[in-house]
């Protein structure tokens, strides 16, 4: 048997053992803190190129859903004391009905329409987490979200905490990807490829944008709730317009309706400003350097090289770096 094909049998079982391994290697709490932020941005961005990557619907208001599910699991855990396992799911159903109630009159909008309107959604929900005060304590945010316990475990340390972002970010990833390769997934590609076609082919267009938000803001949602959970503190100064932008970002340099490229480009944009914090401030202007890079020399993104990467190990392409719209 030929190295490629070895490699093509083992890599996914390479990549989870390094992946569920990763912990015993870093000691370090900080950077455990920053793998666990680069997973669940990764579970954000899923979630957002299911909507903009998949399905061609522009938002630039994805943080709200991110916002909400966080809220809402930080209620659930201290006010009424309800467990992980029910709090985790009932973000991402809360998510989801805000996501519908969104996606129901933005059906109507496109482009850069759609885009302005989800864009004043993240602003309201920011405005509704900043003054709400009797639901979200305003200003001082919610404090003393407890760790989640699991089956007698106390999952309260950095590295127990990865262990369950990275489960959820495994069951998100192959939930997204039989998601895409399924009747509705087809359904959502055509919509981004020619919504007038799609329509001509008897895809019920109205019901499958429907689906992309609910979906979509589902599983934000969910990304929210992993992140209540990880810093035990919410406040609404953590769901500002620019994380959107963040996420957004994180999109685009992993690979606009890349699976792989919107882990990669998560994970990428959460690890480069923190290593580049010993250059002091001038590392934002070296991280949008990085970016910038990246899209210029990497047209279809980290996730677009990687699969590139991936295919000439497998001894299945030329070594010759793909083009853009190749």
């Amino acid at each position: 048997m030929s190295i490629g094909k070895i490699y093509e049998k083992t890599r996914l079982w390479i990549i989870l053992v390094i992946t569920f391994c990763l912990p015993l290697v870093v000691s370090n709490n900080y950077w455990l803190h920053i793998l666990n932020l680069g997973g669940i941005f990764a579970v954000c961005t899923l979630s957002l190129n299911l909507l903009t990557g998949c399905t061609g619907l522009f938002s630039v208001g994805h943080i709200a859903y991110y916002g909400i599910g966080a809220y809402t699991a930080a209620i659930l855990s201290t006010r009424f004391g309800v467990p992980f396992l029910i709090a985790l799911p009932c973000s991402g159903l809360v998510a989801m009905f805000f996501g519908i109630l969104l996606g129901m009159p933005a059906l109507r909008l496109k482009g850069l329409y759609l885009a302005i309107s989800t864009l004043a959604f993240g602003e309201i929900a920011y405005k509704v987490f900043l003054n709400w005060n009797e639901v979200t304590n305003g200003t001082k945010g919610i404090r003393g979200i407890k760790a989640p316990v699991l089956f007698g475990i106390n999952f309260s340390t950095y590295r127990a905490y990865y262990y369950i972002v990275m489960i959820v970010l495994v069951i998100t990833i192959v939930l997204m990807r039989n998601l895409i390769h399924s009747r509705v997934g087809r359904a959502l590609l055509s919509i981004r490829e020619s919504e007038i076609a799609a329509a001509a082919m008897g895809v019920n267009t109205v019901l499958y944008k429907i689906l992309a938000f609910a979906a979509s803001s589902f599983f934000a949602g969910i990304a929210g709730c992993l992140y209540a959970y990880e810093v035990h503190f919410i406040s609404p100064e953590s769901f500002v317009s620019q994380e959107s932008t963040t996420v957004l970002a994180m999109m685009v340099v992993g690979g606009i309706g890349s699976i792989a490229g919107s882990i990669v480009g998560a994970f990428a944009l959460t690890i480069i400003p923190e290593v580049l914090r010993f250059v002091g401030d001038i590392r934002l202007v070296l991280y949008g350097a990085a970016i910038v890079a990246i899209i210029i020399f990497v047209p279809k993104g980290l996730g677009g090289f990687l699969e590139w990467l991936d295919q000439i190990l497998m001894g299945k392409v030329k070594k010759q770096i793909p083009e853009e719209g190749e």
